[in-house]
C-alpha cells in the first residue's frame, strides 16, 4: 500500500467502501464485529492510526489498557491532530472500571486538542460505530431505501447508547437528537440552533462544546 515513508500520518489509499486496519486488530472482537459488513485490509506500518476510514479519515482506538498505563496514548492523538492531511476520530473504552479516567481524556481530547470523541462500552460497540462512519462516508450504494434502512438497524443501538454519554443527553434526549439528527456527523455539524429546537438551549450548549474545536 503506497504512503510517504517520512510521514507516518500521510494520506493513504483506502479503496472506496474498505477500511484499512492496524494489523494489530487482527483477529480482535473488533475487527470480528465488522467482518462481513465491511471489507477490511489489513496493514502492518499504521502507526499511530488504528483505522483509516478514507484517505483523510481515520479511527484512533484508545483501550482500558492504554488508559491505565498512563498518558501514553496523548502522543498518539497529537501526531494525527497535527497532521494537515488527517481527520482524527477518537473512540475510547468507558467502562466502569475506568469511568475515572474518562474526564481527563475527554478534556484534552475535546478541550485541549478539539478532535470529535466518542465513548463505547466494548469493542463491538465500536465495530457498530465504525461501520455507520463507513456508511454515512460511501452515501452511493446507499441510494436503495431499503439498504439504508438495514444500516440503520444494524448501527442503531450502538448509536443510541454513544449519544446518550454525550454530556447533558442522557437516555430521553438521544432518542429525540436522533430522530432530527440520525448519525453521529449530521449531529456533529449541527449548530446551537439546531440543536436548541429539540432539547432546548442550555444542553444545545453542552452538545455544541463537546464536537466543537477549540479556537
Amino acid at each position: 500500500m503506497e504512503r510517504t515513508p517520512s510521514d507516518d500520518t500521510g494520506p493513504i489509499h483506502v479503496p472506496f467502501g474498505y477500511v484499512v486496519a492496524s494489523e494489530k486488530w487482527r483477529g480482535s472482537q473488533l475487527a470480528q464485529g465488522m467482518q462481513g459488513k465491511i471489507k477490511l485490509i489489513f496493514e502492518d506500518r499504521l502507526t499511530p492510526v488504528d483505522f483509516y476510514l478514507s484517505n483523510r479519515s481515520c479511527i484512533l482506538y484508545i483501550t482500558e489498557a492504554d488508559l491505565v498505563a498512563g498518558n501514553g496514548y496523548r502522543k498518539r492523538l497529537v501526531r494525527v491532530r497535527n497532521s494537515s492531511n488527517l481527520q482524527g476520530i477518537v473512540l475510547v473504552e468507558k467502562t466502569q472500571m475506568i469511568e475515572q479516567y474518562f474526564p481527563a481524556v475527554q478534556k484534552f481530547t475535546v478541550l485541549e486538542l478539539g478532535m470529535v470523541l466518542l465513548p463505547v462500552a466494548s469493542q463491538m460497540e465500536a465495530s457498530c460505530l465504525i461501520i455507520q462512519l463507513v456508511q454515512e462516508q460511501t452515501k452511493e450504494p446507499s441510494k436503495n431505501p431499503f439498504v439504508r434502512k438495514k444500516c440503520a438497524l444494524l448501527s442503531e443501538p450502538s448509536l443510541l447508547r454513544t449519544v446518550q454519554q454525550i454530556p447533558g443527553v442522557g437516555k430521553v434526549k438521544a432518542p429525540l437528537l436522533l430522530q432530527k439528527f440520525p448519525s453521529i456527523q449530521q449531529l456533529s455539524n449541527a449548530s446551537v440552533q439546531e440543536l436548541e429546537q429539540v432539547v432546548g438551549r442550555a444542553v444545545a450548549q453542552q452538545i455544541h462544546a463537546f464536537f466543537t474545536e477549540s479556537r
